[in-house]
């Protein structure tokens, strides 16, 4: 090939190139989601200062002084540490080695 046939054809492909991205991004624009993926997202994940507190008397009479101040300065995590309900059933146990029981307990 000659230098003029291969600068030729090379600015073929970069132009081809650049046409083919100015067609995918019209097309893209265009097309909408049937949902606005950036709300989905934001509405599934609460801020790490959403938890309030239960302040009814009801839930007052049933908590120790420890689980009020900790809910009071913001360190209390609701369903133990981990954010979840505690799994304490004897099948759950049996199956469990000391470590882990150890690190459930902190």
């Amino acid at each position: 090939m000659t230098k003029t046939r291969t600068l030729f054809f090379g600015a073929v492909v970069v132009a081809s190139m650049i046409f083919g991205g100015v067609i995918s991004a019209t097309v893209f624009a265009k097309t909408s989601l049937p949902f606005n993926v950036n709300a989905a997202v934001t509405a599934a994940s609460p801020s790490p200062g959403s938890f309030k507190s239960n302040e009814t008397a009801a839930h007052e009479a049933g908590e120790s002084a420890a689980q009020e101040a900790a809910e009071n300065n913001g360190t209390f995590h609701p369903g133990g540490p981990g954010g979840g309900p505690s799994n304490e059933s004897a099948a759950h146990e049996a199956s469990e080695s000391a470590a882990r029981e150890a690190a459930e307990q902190t």
